[in-house]
């Protein structure tokens, strides 16, 4: 009788050890990157992710063999994926907290500061109008297709950055620092027209409750301030959905510019 096939084990651990070195950059990326690595995405959807992203690029890299990723040397390129990951990440995360850091001062001018509940993504209590703009841009993140541009200039990050070449951490610290200031600048352009506005009712209610003492300031000023919020939110939906898109189209780009990916969607 001709013997049974038997299972290749040395051939399938190595297989497994270079598919688990392939899902770090791929895991620290969706860890930290926005939609994706908010807890309220379970642990297992993440997981499962991860591994379908990974399999394209077992093909198409050249990755350490078994014998380099089990020594002390893989260790340093170990860190590296991750901190490609992460780096990814956290720049797309930075540039898109500028809708919250938008919506949290329109609610603080506002006096809605203190209508807060509890945030899923962020796990403690932000301003409702914060969620309500963090959610807007997560929507026209996800209609433009700007996921998938981002999964495909991660992947053919392996193309410009293979893994174990020289890692210089310079790119990335900059990339950070311009994302940081890009937040507040596009923050500021969200939030300018709503908050200007906002200013002057202000002002124009506190010169006429001066010149009426009569007029209590919260049985007044409070529900003109709230229904000039509303129409002024109303009415710069479109430039705000504007500026979305092109915060989108920011963050995609200045990805692309880190990972050195010169011909992606992005």
């Amino acid at each position: 009788m001709e013997s049974l096939p038997a299972l290749d084990l040395p051939g399938l651990l190595g297989s497994l050890t270079s598919l688990f070195f392939a899902t770090l950059r791929i895991g620290a990326f969706l860890l930290a990157s926005p939609a994706f690595g908010g807890r309220f995405v379970p642990l297992p959807v993440r997981i499962m992710a991860t591994v379908v992203l990974t399999l394209p690029v077992l093909g198409r890299v050249n990755l350490p063999g078994p014998e380099a990723l089990a020594s002390l040397s893989a260790v340093p390129m170990m860190m590296q994926e991750i901190a490609i990951g992460l780096s990814a990440g956290l720049v797309l995360t930075v540039l898109f907290s500028a809708a919250a850091l938008a919506g949290d001062r329109i609610a603080a001018t506002a006096g809605l500061g203190f209508a807060a509940q509890i945030d899923p993504s962020a796990g403690g209590q932000t301003p409702v109008v914060a969620q309500i703009f963090g959610l807007a841009l997560t929507t026209v993140f996800l209609a433009l297709d700007g996921h998938l541009s981002a999964f495909e200039i991660l992947l053919r990050s392996y193309e410009s950055l293979p893994p174990g070449a020289p890692f210089a951490p310079g790119p990335f610290l900059e990339a950070g620092i311009g994302a940081g200031g890009r937040m507040f600048l596009v923050g500021l352009q969200i939030m300018m027209p709503v908050v200007a506005a906002l200013v002057l009712i202000n002002i124009t209610i506190g010169v006429i409750t001066r010149s009426a003492p009569q007029l209590n300031v919260f049985s007044f000023g409070f529900p003109v301030t709230m229904s000039a919020t509303l129409i002024l939110l109303f009415l710069t939906v479109p430039g705000t959905m504007g500026a979305f898109s092109s915060l989108v189209a920011d963050g995609l780009a200045a990805l692309a510019q880190l990972l050195e990916v010169t011909d992606g969607r992005g």
